[in-house]
């Protein structure tokens, strides 16, 4: 009788065995988020540097750069994450969003994933969390409302783009981390005790 081993969707690589182009992003994640290791999501995309790359590249520019804060763009991805019931990601960019906490308010242990709702969270941050949240979600659903209401909220033309941009990075970030079985850092973990 033979035993059947289960293999791993996606094979985690580490940095010691990774490929030199694998280095370069590892090292690129780790200099940007200003962590001291590199994060699993990246790690069981390390047997294709390609594939890495353009992920990457893609995280890159939609999530660290542009005009819209950072902390509401992993708000978004925090709340869109949650809903969907993608543990590593709403985990993950949960940590991060209130590491930025400070940014919204000076209040003694204020966290910001705690109360999306609090009115300590500025209205147009509410406003637009719920709507890219919505276009992740369903994005067939989106009306000319939804886009009215982020103007009404303050944001121009350019920073729409850059919101509705988070529906689309928040489903890579999704798929990829529940397909590929990847469990949160344990890195991370201690970071944020």
């Amino acid at each position: 009788m033979s035993t059947l081993v289960k293999k791993k969707r996606y094979e985690i690589v580490s940095y010691e065995d990774a490929a030199p182009r694998v280095k370069a992003v590892y090292d690129d994640t780790k200099k940007t988020f200003q962590l001291p290791f590199v994060l699993n999501w990246f790690k069981c995309q390390g047997n294709n540097a390609t594939l890495l790359e353009g992920n990457w590249a893609k995280l890159k520019s939609t999530l660290m750069q542009g005009d819209v804060p950072n902390v509401l763009k992993q708000l978004i991805i925090y709340n869109a994450s949650k809903e969907r019931g993608c543990d590593y990601c709403s985990h993950t960019h949960g940590i991060f969003a209130d590491s930025m906490s400070q940014m919204i308010s000076s209040n003694e242990g204020f966290r910001v994933t705690e109360n999306l709702d609090s009115p300590i969270i500025p209205e147009s941050y509410r406003t637009a969390i719920k709507i890219v949240t919505k276009a992740a979600l369903n994005h067939s659903q989106i009306t000319d409302a939804d886009f009215q209401a982020l103007e009404d909220a303050g944001f121009d033309d350019a920073e729409i783009q850059e919101l509705m941009a988070q529906a689309d990075l928040v489903n890579m970030l999704n798929t990829i981390a529940d397909i590929s079985g990847i469990k949160i850092d344990n890195e991370l973990m201690e970071v944020s005790a």
